[in-house]
């Protein structure tokens, strides 16, 4: 079982910046990748950003120039820097870990969402 905590969420005003965090912790052989998706309202859940174990990140179309994708492996930690936001960024964001147990088996576990909103 893995558990995933994040952190980071928030109000933040339109062109200012945020921090997501993403701790993965449990009992895993290896992660695969780590990677951050949203839901805006009304929206269904689409990809911001991953990092796959071969250090490839791959970004929305909406997200890249301006989103950033980073992992700290000793930490099993993965971020997303958010800046120039806008008001179409608000959504839960969620962490997404894909990990291999030690059977080899790949397993998909989900965070519990942490708000963003961006207003004046």
């Amino acid at each position: 079982q893995v558990q995933l905590v994040e952190s980071g969420g928030g109000l933040v005003q339109p062109g200012g910046s945020l921090r997501l965090s993403c701790v993965a912790s449990g009992n895993f052989f290896s992660i695969e990748s780590m990677g951050w998706y949203r839901q805006g309202p009304g929206k269904e859940r689409e990809l911001v950003g991953r990092s796959t174990s071969s250090s490839t990140i791959y970004y929305s179309d909406s997200a890249k120039g301006r989103f950033a994708v980073s992992t700290d492996d000793a930490k099993n930690t993965v971020y997303l820097q958010m800046n120039f936001v806008k008001p179409e960024d608000t959504a839960v964001y969620y962490c997404n870990v894909k990990v291999r147990d030690h059977n080899w088996v790949e397993r998909d576990y989900w965070g519990q969402g942490t708000p963003v909103t961006v207003s004046s």
